[in-house]
């Protein structure tokens, strides 16, 4: 057994050796990129972007996102991975937004993306991110959770810890519920309601999908209130036979669109959810060139989440939840695949009190 440590300790010393350095690591996604190893490089880049992370590399880190984002979008296009390739080029856009791309060095995969991205970002709705960066709650927002029999059946739901529930669940109907729920939020970082009452606002306004539901209470709520707004997010219509993973025909859109979408169902069904509010002022962020999906056909919409908005120590580099749209179905069901299940499992565990 003595043996092993100095062995191990070889290996380790030989792993940090070989380990490529920040200027490495772009050279060689740069070559990929050249020679038209598509996944490779992506590979790279995120190997990259992880290596930059490290302590020790402050100075190269803030020069990456928009090289980053640049080469993921030249891969993604050219894996027909199109509406990846143009959020990467919105994204560099966005950082540097007088930025050509030189045709004669790149696809017409490329060129086309990155057309894309540059007129979807002077005319498409604002993006979900967008939106909850200007929202504002109404007053009576907070008020609409009192600390009664059914408070833990409202949006706090999605945050408590299961022994918390059963806490809560033991109180009769004498119980001092008023104290849990002031021993519940004490136990957490003001900062952290503060942040909950606004995405638990933001939806109820903005991702209601029936008029008896609030939109905290869907599965688009449960996600946004644990995870935030997206990074980017997407809609594609659903057709018969179509695997709902395959992201042709995925367009991005803002969640005015689906506020619009709305309408009609509310309209169908007697007019507006009674107690929320839905869509008043969608019409300012509409324009000719688009026309958002009716809220009763087939569709699939992605949320993305790019590494950066990971709860910590989920090992992945990006994460898509899909809610699929479908007559006898539902409307924006979550699908349990395993990478979301895992990531929102992780944001749960995060939002819990800390013993």
């Amino acid at each position: 057994m003595r043996r092993i440590a100095p062995v191990l300790a070889f290996l380790l010393f030989a792993c940090l050796s070989l380990a490529e350095t920040v200027p490495e690591l772009f050279t060689r996604a740069k070559e990929q990129i050249k020679s038209a190893s598509w996944s490779d490089a992506l590979k790279t880049l995120d190997a990259l972007e992880t290596e930059a992370a490290r302590p020790g590399n402050e100075s190269v880190r803030a020069q990456l996102p928009a090289p980053l984002a640049f080469y993921r979008g030249v891969a993604h296009a050219n894996l027909g991975q199109t509406e990846q390739a143009v959020a990467e080029f919105g994204a560099f856009l966005a950082l540097q937004p007088n930025a050509q791309l030189d045709a004669t060095q790149y696809s017409k995969k490329a060129a086309a993306a990155f057309e894309n991205a540059r007129k979807a970002g002077t005319d498409r709705s604002p993006s979900l991110a967008d939106a909850y960066k200007s929202f504002q709650p109404r007053a009576d927002a907070a008020a609409r959770y009192p600390s009664d029999p059914t408070w833990a059946d409202g949006p706090v739901r999605w945050i408590m810890s299961d022994a918390e529930k059963a806490e809560w669940s033991s109180l009769g109907p004498a119980g001092d519920r008023l104290g849990f729920v002031e021993k519940f939020w004490s136990s957490r970082p003001a900062s952290f309601r503060t942040e909950f009452d606004r995405r638990v606002a933001f939806a109820d306004e903005s991702l209601a999908d029936e008029p008896e539901q609030p939109g905290s209470l869907t599965d688009r709520g449960m996600v946004f209130i644990l995870m935030g707004p997206p990074t980017f997010a997407g809609r594609k219509p659903l057709r018969n036979g179509e695997d709902t993973s395959d992201n042709a025909g995925l367009d991005t859109f803002g969640s005015q669109d689906e506020k619009n979408s709305l309408k009609e169902l509310y309209a169908s069904r007697g007019g507006k959810p009674p107690g929320w509010k839905v869509a008043e002022n969608s019409v300012k962020y509409a324009n000719p060139n688009r026309k958002a999906a009716e809220s009763n056909e087939n569709r699939m919409e992605v949320w993305h989440y790019r590494r950066e908005l990971l709860p910590k120590g989920v090992p992945y580099q990006q994460v898509d939840f899909d809610f699929v749209t479908k007559q006898g179905y539902g409307i924006n069901t979550l699908q349990r695949d395993p990478q979301p299940v895992a990531t929102l499992g992780a944001a749960k565990e995060a939002a819990a009190a800390k013993p």
